[in-house]
């Protein structure tokens, strides 16, 4: 999935950066998880798994990739739909996708909102998908709502549906990185019939726990090996920029509003996104919570100046840092980014006193 902050192609170089604390295997916190590419990386390398996001579909993926640890079976499920007679060689997700694929759209919120139109004769016209896509996700969503109520499916497996439901959507919307705006044509990729796509399950042995919660709530409650930040870096807030998969993972008939048809966000809002508030919460974060090691993954064009960050850091063990050239994220054309392609990641590795 594509989103800002997203350190999939960076994730060697911050396991890299672990591995110099000489910590296998410990507990690693993913303080902001956001589409917890980094906590399935980690998990897959042995550490026992704490995340936390505000958005709650963050949680949704975390509950998919980090908490369960295998392929589910929705035996309950397969029997009820026959889906175990007509595919003997698919495996349960696989069955239960096929079916989901198959389902007629209907006339949803998604459609009613966020499709030509659906939003015909209303002030604003919005296309972020096709009607048929539009439809179709709106059948998918309320068929896996469905089948929860009905106790057709269990927790985890819900989790996994609505997950895969979400990790597809980026597919086929009519958007250029992020949900903050819609394209005014048509994307040859929006004009695909949206299915849902094949999902990767990450086994494992350990129990893992995740939060749907301002991680600030939980310095408190840490003790651990690796406690990893990657906060936003600048001003956007992030809920905006993903409203839609808010609202899709949540389902839940917002009031929305403007061109874009934003749902509140008021309570998602971070504090690093707000230069006068950033270095204090980082502070905060460093003094309060237990770790043998804090990682914090920042950008060299942030709002939190590297000085400043290597001063507060610096208050509470040895800190070294470690640059890293970055492309950036497409979707940002703001003052520099016009011209310059990379970036750079900086890795500022804590090693605590305490």
């Amino acid at each position: 999935m594509r989103f800002i902050g997203n350190k999939e192609k960076l994730l060697d170089r911050i396991y890299q950066a672990v591995s110099s604390t000489n910590i296998t295997g410990g507990i690693f916190c993913d303080f902001f998880s956001g589409t917890s590419n980094v906590g399935r990386y980690f998990k897959e390398k042995g550490f026992e798994i704490i995340s936390s996001d505000l958005l709650y579909f963050s949680y949704v993926l975390q509950k998919a990739y980090i908490e369960n640890n295998g392929e589910p079976q929705f035996k309950k499920l397969l029997k009820k739909i026959g889906a175990s007679k007509r595919s003997l060689f698919n495996s349960p997700f696989d069955s239960v996708r096929e079916y989901l694929n198959n389902l007629k759209g209907i006339n949803g919120f998604i459609y009613n909102n966020y499709t030509e139109k659906g939003t015909a004769g209303q002030r604003f016209i919005r296309k972020y998908f096709t009607v048929e896509n539009g439809k179709k996700i709106d059948a998918i969503r309320t068929k896996i709502e469905e089948w929860k109520k009905k106790k057709l499916i269990n927790e985890n497996e819900y989790f996994v549906l609505l997950a895969s439901l979400i990790e597809s959507v980026p597919f086929y919307a009519n958007i250029s990185g992020v949900y903050a705006a819609f394209l005014k044509k048509y994307d040859p990729r929006a004009l695909k019939s949206l299915e849902i796509k094949p999902f990767s399950f990450y086994s494992g042995t350990k129990s893992h726990s995740v939060y749907n919660k301002n991680s600030m709530e939980l310095i408190n409650k840490l003790n651990v090996d690796v406690l990893y930040l990657d906060p936003p870096y600048n001003q956007r807030q992030y809920a905006p920029n993903y409203h839609l998969l808010e609202t899709i993972a949540l389902y839940d008939n917002p009031k929305i509003k403007g061109v874009t048809g934003m749902r509140d966000y008021k309570n998602q809002k971070s504090e690093f996104c707000n230069k006068d508030t950033a270095l204090e919460t980082l502070e905060k974060i460093a003094k309060t919570a237990k770790y043998k090691y804090l990682i914090l993954s920042y950008n060299s064009e942030g709002i939190m100046p590297e000085k400043d960050i290597l001063s507060v850091l610096g208050k509470y063990g040895k800190v070294n840092l470690k640059n890293i050239d970055y492309l950036r994220f497409k979707s940002n054309s703001n003052g520099d980014s016009k011209h310059k392609k990379t970036i750079q990641e900086q890795l500022y590795v804590l090693k605590s006193v305490g």
